[in-house]
């Protein structure tokens, strides 16, 4: 009994889905979907492009290159660039370093400065000891004792040498002085008097330390600096440069 209740149920289904398709769909029998008067509504997509449109999408790259018009590259290309200037090497320049002096003051080394202080490149002032002569003298040796110099002096006198006096102290006590003299040459004539009268007469040059003042400058080899034209009555030797 199932079996013939199921079978009659599918021939009674498929039978209303036949009347369906038959009787429901409009299209199938010519009918429209709108009413009358009414335009069809289409889809954007559906819509067919108009014709400018399809003109306008067409690639600007298609169009033809006119006639007589050179190309860019080659207006470019035409001029050829030019070409780097040579470099030229800067010109070094030599310097020489004297020492001018000695200056007798610091005032006179402070001139000398300022009249080159357009000139030099660099400068720089030292002070230096040194020893000077301050005269020559001529005497005689002491006996050793004030007695035996005064025994000396009266042998002097009797000889018709004058200008003469003993040393009383220092280092050279007891000795006999015959004279301080600038010139050498005066002392040598002086000794050469006393040894002819027959007595010993010695002669030495006195010294004493002195300061000098001296001025270290660098300047240039450019053929401009004359430093001999601003400073005067000193001399110069080469010195190191600093």
């Amino acid at each position: 009994m199932f079996l013939r209740l199921l079978f009659v149920l599918l021939i009674a289904l498929n039978i209303a889905v036949g009347a369906w398709l038959l009787l429901g769909q409009d299209d199938v029998h010519g009918r429209s979907a709108t009413d009358a008067g009414v335009p069809e509504l289409h889809l954007l997509s559906e819509r067919p492009a108009p014709p400018a449109a399809a003109a306008s999408t067409a690639p600007m790259a298609m169009a033809p290159a006119p006639v007589g018009v050179a190309p860019a590259a080659s207006t470019a290309t035409s001029t050829p660039a030019p070409a780097p200037a040579p470099v030229v090497p800067p010109r070094q320049t030599s310097y020489t370093c004297m020492a001018l002096g000695p200056f007798a003051t610091q005032a006179d080394m402070r001139s000398a400065r300022s009249a080159l202080s357009n000139q030099a490149a660099r400068m720089r002032s030292r002070q230096e000891q040194t020893t000077q002569t301050t005269g020559w003298w001529v005497y005689l040796p002491g006996g050793g004792s004030r007695d035996r110099a005064l025994e000396l002096g009266r042998r002097l006198g009797a000889a018709n040498v004058g200008e003469y006096f003993i040393v009383s102290s220092g280092d050279q006590s007891n000795t006999i002085s015959l004279g301080l003299f600038k010139d050498p040459a005066n002392a040598r004539r002086r000794r050469d008097q006393v040894v002819a009268a027959g007595f010993p007469a010695q002669m030495s040059e006195r010294t004493e330390s002195v300061p000098e003042y001296w001025l270290d400058v660098v300047i240039a080899d450019n053929g401009r600096a004359d430093w001999r034209s601003r400073v005067h009555g000193v001399g110069s030797h080469s010195t190191g440069c600093f």
